[in-house]
């Protein structure tokens, strides 16, 4: 039982974070086209792609949260049981872990772009003003 639950809950990571992936995926692209304005910017939304997977997945699969369904009790030495309650508890936690982590990453990019766009448009308008102004 413990195993189908580790693989429900890396599933149930997998899906969210692909949903905000998919979700994101625009506003990324348009952000980093606009601060880097190169081809390198294609590259920096798959990294970010890919770091919404791995902390999606790594936050939705809370190993050590689960390890309580092995390992004995030190109260009475026996085994937390696997019930249907459990099950939707679990789905539940992984559910907004998930979202937890990936809400986390992309605040954390959005402030940096934002600070980013910010310096990018100041140099734009220094730029764009003439020289005798």
């Amino acid at each position: 039982m413990f195993f189908t639950l580790l693989i429900v809950t890396f599933l149930i990571s997998l899906l969210v974070s692909t949903i905000v992936a998919a979700l994101f995926s625009k506003p990324i692209r348009a952000m980093l086209l606009r601060i880097i304005q190169d081809k390198i910017s294609a590259a920096w939304e798959k990294y970010l792609r890919f770091a919404i997977y791995v902390v999606g997945i790594s936050s939705g699969v809370r190993v050590w949260d689960l390890e309580k369904y092995i390992t004995p009790s030190a109260r009475d030495g026996k085994l937390l049981e696997l019930t249907q309650e459990r099950w939707v508890l679990e789905s539940y936690r992984s559910v907004i872990s998930a979202l937890q982590g990936t809400v986390m990453l992309l605040l954390a990019f959005f402030l940096f772009a934002l600070i980013a766009f910010v310096i990018v448009r100041a140099f734009e308008l220094k730029k764009a003003k003439p020289a005798g102004a």
